[in-house]
């Protein structure tokens, strides 16, 4: 241990008269932990909500979307699903349709997004069938005779779209297009009749309110598109890569077709939520900079008290350089200190988040979380152990820097005024 450490070690230990300064230490160092605890827990949360909202999309969406420009739909997709299923890193390729109907049962209406998917394929490519709360995908295709009722196609809805619309198991709904067909009588709405046979829950509200699923040929058949696609869902092995494959993909097929990964057709959604946490980074660091301002003033007091010390150390032979590191090790300390403390907190709160709000809420009668409007049956959170490795450094930059002026102070000092009145 050289002796610069060992004197500052002495310094921040504390004599009966130096009681004031002690307790400013244990304030900064209270400041620096505090700070970094909650930088490390609410920038866990953060993630959490990040990978809990990637999932609920990847939930009902496929990590790649293929389409073209033509607005009439997409010919020969079963030749493009092979040459995009020879990509390196494609897992797994399904055709499919959207558009746009209106869905009625009795005096209820909601307009709403219909997919028509392949039953056989779609699990391939999304986690629709984890999702099902009732029924199957299989069941779209299945037209099973009800008792006095006609054989109908099937079709899933989302849990918040049937309770909006008041319809259960094996209720028939009408689907309306907004394309019309030519009759004697003029331009009439096309109609058509289906059976629920599902229920999905997402767990993202959009979804689960404005989404509906039928079969690939019984979308093919309402929205005349015999032969033809809305565009090519795809599973990639790895989801971090997805936009690399897409652009792979991409130069595959060429024009007229172009690829697009989750993460962009999301782009605004993360970029937002990254946009967050950088924002309650920066706001959070400030509790560890007022704990600076703590050490400042810390320093400043210990080198007023120990100017004798300084005087004679200096008078010694030691150099300005030394007297630096003396009290630059007593910032670092102070730091250092601060931010094992924090890190010990903020590791220890956040496996047990939910339980320590769980306990706020039972004391005083408070739901902190509704789950009618965050769409949430927990709190979410993720330890980023590289975010935590940035946060230590920062926390112990920060530290190190507010000594360096108090030492510079205190390496500038005449021995010969510390020694004046001694």
């Amino acid at each position: 241990m050289s002796y610069e450490l060992f004197v500052s070690l002495r310094h921040l230990k504390a004599k009966r008269t130096q009681k004031f300064i002690s307790l400013n230490t244990w304030i900064s160092v209270g400041g620096v932990a505090l700070g970094v605890m909650a930088l490390i827990v609410v920038i866990a949360v953060m993630s959490g909500f990040g990978k809990d909202l990637r999932d609920k999309i990847l939930g009902a969406n496929s990590h790649v979307v293929v389409t073209n420009i033509s607005r009439t739909g997409m010919e020969g997709y079963e030749t493009i699903i092979k040459k995009i299923s020879q990509v390196e890193g494609v897992n797994a390729a399904a055709p499919f349709i959207l558009n746009q109907v209106m869905l009625t049962f009795g005096s209820n209406s909601a307009g709403v997004v219909v997919r028509g998917v392949d039953p056989e394929r779609e699990a391939g490519v999304s986690d629709l069938e984890k999702n099902l709360i009732q029924g199957s995908l299989k069941m779209l295709e299945s037209r099973k005779s009800i008792a006095g009722k006609p054989r109908r196609d099937g079709i899933i809805l989302g849990k918040e779209l049937a309770h909006r619309l008041g319809l259960q198991r094996d209720d028939t709904v009408s689907m309306i297009s907004p394309a019309s067909r030519v009759t004697p009588m003029g331009l009439v709405p096309k109609i058509k009749l289906f059976r629920v046979v599902g229920f999905f829950e997402s767990g993202m509200f959009e979804y689960d309110s404005n989404l509906a699923f039928i079969s690939m040929h019984a979308a093919q058949k309402f929205f005349s598109m015999k032969g033809k696609v809305s565009g090519i869902e795809i599973q990639v092995k790895d989801i971090e890569r997805a936009d690399q494959i897409a652009k792979e993909i991409q130069n595959s097929l060429g024009f007229p077709y172009y690829a697009r990964d989750w993460m962009r057709m999301n782009k605004n959604l993360f970029s937002a939520l990254r946009l967050e946490k950088i924002v309650m980074f920066i706001i959070l660091i400030l509790i560890i900079l007022v704990a600076a301002f703590n050490i400042v003033s810390t320093l400043f007091m210990v080198v007023m008290e120990k100017s004798k010390e300084i005087a004679i150390l200096k008078s010694m032979g030691a150099s300005r350089s030394s007297i630096m590191k003396i009290f630059s090790f007593q910032g670092l300390i102070i730091g250092v200190t601060g931010t094992v403390i924090g890190c010990v907190g903020g590791f220890t709160i956040v496996p047990n988040l939910n339980e320590i709000v769980g306990f706020i809420e039972a004391v005083f009668g408070i739901t902190a979380f509704p789950s009618d409007v965050y769409y949430l049956d927990k709190l979410p959170s993720e330890i980023e152990y590289f975010d935590s490795f940035l946060i230590v450094v920062f926390s112990i930059a920060i530290c190190f820097l507010a000594s360096l002026y108090p030492a510079w102070r205190a390496s500038r000092m005449d021995p010969v005024e510390g020694l004046r009145y001694e």
